[in-house]
């Protein structure tokens, strides 16, 4: 069958949908040229051009993603991302189907965002055949790391040698500027001066000196970037992650953080990329409070995923306090996902537990209650500045399962349980999981690792020997093996679950705040999981009577196989236990 006329209005289609964008990002630019070019950089062809299909959600219940470096887990004369591969084959292949690897190119710091070179695989790790390897069985999302690159890129060393064609690749900034309304996610100053050829200069570096912004405003680094883009979709990427994509834009007087320019931004890129991969996906990664993250959803037009930044504060704050009084506030107030767009759903990252997704939910005596709890589990705490050069705390640094070891009260012996629990809830909103590979481990605080670089996000970037793991894997009386296990365990459950297609609806259960519920029903409306978790070191005894058990159904309850032969009794939930209550199964 022919398919021209069809690949001709699609093409067209895309040049109408990005002429607007080009017009208001680039007014001195021709917008026709201009597009043309991006659509070229991207590898977008004509003959295969066909339209995204509007709203369409490219997940379900089955799909939950690890969040990883390429090198945590080595193993003697084999490169890490080959090992990588046989451990996810091993230990996570029923279990995941999505695996993002934290940034695995050259780089000179920040724990790989600092690029040095966007085009290869750092080879201490591998290379573009073992990442297209990996793409084989799961799909792979690739981190854009284009805020910044390292001072080190070729880019910036032209830049530096005075290159006309990289004059504009960088914001250049007159040290006497005011840009005291610049928002700062570090302590570090925001301008570096560098001697360049054509005398000193001072460039804008928003996470530090090793760290140089591009400058967008250059539509030639979009062009690179596309460019970029485009390769890592020929080597198996489909998943794409814009890293601390906030910050892309800067006009000297604004906060220069979540400007209107990079919306569109991201608007144009997303045109570009879903054009070229008709199932990418795009994900945000803007670790602020809940109303500015949302807005990256657009129109369901910008991030096909947002990460759900308030939840790990709310949930380990839940955990610590035996109070799911915030948790259910919070979640409330959350808006459902239009069809087509859906949150991240995490508790931790190779990042910290960042702290400013909380503001507005937990006040500033709560906030340091958690944090002092914390730093007796052996968390440590990393700041930023505010407005009028005051520091704030920014993130909390420690191993997810370390942050469980107690409450206010102290330690206690239900880690593991509060560790389930807590995934138990991640697992079973509305959105796709992501756990981070060292959560499926039980991997506990490094303080080796923090000794040796003081960075404190390396208290939660253990590298495991695959010897080492595989012994503690294989002892079931280990802290890991248990963790590993019954994760697993819950995860294949929640799986087989249309009721947890991220799309579901979902509804807040009023509960007492010693227990957090909410309601999911499936696309097809026929099937309902009621999920109620008990927060505290104490039994809880749930009246069945406030759920809506419909009488014409039997229920049973899925994680302990347990029916509810009385739909107006009392069910009793042990400490940190969850329920999932449905009418299918």
């Amino acid at each position: 069958m022919d398919t021209t006329p069809r690949c001709q209005y699609a093409y067209e289609a895309l040049f109408e949908r990005l002429t607007p964008l080009i017009q208001s990002l680039y007014p001195a630019e021709d917008a026709q040229v201009l597009a043309q070019q991006l659509v070229a950089a991207t590898g977008i062809q004509e003959k295969d051009c066909a339209l995204p299909q509007s709203h369409e959600s490219h997940w379900d219940e089955s799909d939950i993603m690890v969040i990883t470096y390429g090198n945590t887990i080595k193993h003697r004369g084999e490169v890490p991302l080959q090992t990588l591969k046989k451990v996810l084959d091993k230990y996570l292949k029923d279990t995941v189907s999505m695996v993002h690897i934290l940034p695995y190119y050259p780089y000179t710091s920040d724990g790989g965002f600092a690029v040095s070179d966007y085009e290869i695989i750092n080879p201490d790790l591998g290379t573009w055949e073992d990442v297209t390897a990996i793409s084989q069985d799961y799909k792979i999302m690739a981190d854009l790391v284009i805020n910044h690159c390292s001072s080190e890129h070729k880019w910036f060393q032209a830049f530096i040698e005075g290159d006309p064609y990289y004059v504009d690749y960088f914001v250049v900034v007159d040290p006497t500027t005011d840009w005291s309304e610049v928002v700062r996610p570090r302590t570090t100053p925001l301008l570096r001066p560098t001697l360049t050829a054509d005398g000193e200069k001072y460039v804008w570096c928003t996470f530090g000196h090793d760290q140089i912004d591009l400058n967008f405003a250059n539509p030639k680094v979009l062009l690179d970037v596309m460019r970029l883009i485009s390769l890592y979709i020929d080597k198996g990427a489909s998943i794409f992650r814009l890293d601390a994509i906030g910050f892309l834009w800067k006009i000297i007087g604004t906060p220069c953080i979540h400007l209107p320019e990079t919306h569109q931004a991201v608007q144009l890129m997303r045109a570009l990329i879903e054009y070229r991969l008709h199932d990418a996906i795009i994900i945000t990664e803007t670790n602020v409070p809940k109303k500015e993250n949302l807005t990256y959803f657009g129109n369901a037009n910008e991030a096909h995923m947002v990460y759900n930044f308030s939840l790990p504060p709310l949930v380990i704050n839940a955990m610590l306090t035996g109070s799911a009084k915030h948790l259910k506030s919070w979640l409330m107030s959350m808006p459902p996902a239009q069809m087509g767009t859906t949150y991240l759903n995490f508790i931790a990252s190779h990042d910290g537990i960042g702290v400013r997704p909380a503001e507005g939910m937990l006040d500033a005596e709560e906030l340091q209650n958690m944090i002092h709890t914390l730093q007796s589990f052996g968390a440590q705490v990393s700041w930023r500045n505010g407005a009028n050069g005051e520091k704030h705390p920014y993130e909390i640094n420690i191993a997810l399962i370390d942050a469980f070891k107690g409450t206010f009260q102290g330690e206690d012996h239900y880690q593991v349980e509060r560790m389930l629990c807590a995934h138990a809830i991640a697992i079973a909103l509305e959105g796709v999981p992501a756990l981070y590979i060292h959560s499926f481990f039980g991997t506990e605080n490094d303080y080796e690792a923090l000794e040796k670089t003081q960075h404190n996000r390396d208290i939660n970037r253990h590298q495991w020997q695959s010897d080492s793991l595989a012994t503690v894997l294989v002892d079931s009386h280990s802290l890991h093996h248990k963790v590993l296990t019954k994760l697993s365990d819950l995860i294949k459950i929640r799986k087989k679950q249309p009721a947890f297609h991220p799309n579901a609806t979902q509804f807040t259960l009023h509960l007492p705040d010693e227990l957090f519920g909410f309601w999911r029903q499936s696309l097809r409306r026929d099937q309902s999981v009621f999920v109620v978790n008990n927060v505290t070191d104490q039994s809880q005894v749930l009246s069945l009577g406030q759920l809506n058990l419909i009488d014409m159904d039997e229920w049973k309850e899925l994680l302990s196989g347990e029916m509810i032969p009385d739909l107006y009794g009392e069910f009793i939930l042990e400490p940190y236990q969850s329920a999932w209550i449905t009418n299918r199964w």
